[in-house]
């Protein structure tokens, strides 16, 4: 079974980190939730997002998500595999440079890498999308093509994977999302 990896934080998207969080553990993988400035215990706030009909999706107050590891004591080397939630987290994680460099070691080392939604922004910021097919919430194509990348308009219920990384638009896709990851792993 795999060591995974969850970077998240505040007002992450509580469905893309509960349920993959979730599902992965009862797969048996290992999975350590952490946030920059938070230690094993601690808990970060979600929203939820939905599709209602408006020009983008609404959002809500979630849960308490709790972390079980501290940010500042993972060493990236240590894990098999890397997700990233989406939700208003990126936009700011991206901006923490131990963050990025975490991120950039998944894809140097070659190890799957599971992102949805908005967890491009931080895909971007790290620079590691040239050359590369994402998929992600369609506010976030921009981002992907102008880090390089190749963005994915697919529907919102499915998933692309492009070697080590696999991507989706949003939560309506963990089925296919978490199988493909799955089978990286």
């Amino acid at each position: 079974m795999a060591k995974i990896l969850m970077i998240t934080g505040d007002f992450t998207e509580d469905y893309e980190t509960m349920v993959p969080f979730q599902a992965l553990l009862a797969c048996g993988h290992e999975v350590d939730a952490v946030c920059p400035g938070k230690k094993a215990g601690d808990t970060v706030k979600t929203a939820i997002h939905d599709f209602e009909g408006d020009q983008t999706y609404s959002e809500k107050p979630g849960h308490n998500f709790a972390l079980n590891a501290d940010f500042d004591a993972v060493d990236a080397a240590g894990y098999d595999a890397l997700v990233v939630p989406g939700g208003r987290a990126p936009e700011y994680l991206r901006m923490n440079q131990e963050v990025l460099a975490k991120v950039r070691h998944f894809f140097e080392a070659k190890k799957p890498v599971a992102a949805i939604c908005h967890g491009a922004q931080l895909l971007a910021a790290a620079g590691v999308l040239e050359g590369r097919t994402c998929s992600a919430y369609p506010a976030c194509a921009h981002e992907v093509t102008a880090s390089g990348g190749s963005f994915a308009d697919i529907p919102v219920t499915e998933a692309v994977t492009d070697g080590n990384l696999v991507t989706a638009p949003a939560w309506p896709a963990h089925p296919a999302w978490l199988r493909q990851f799955m089978a990286l792993l």
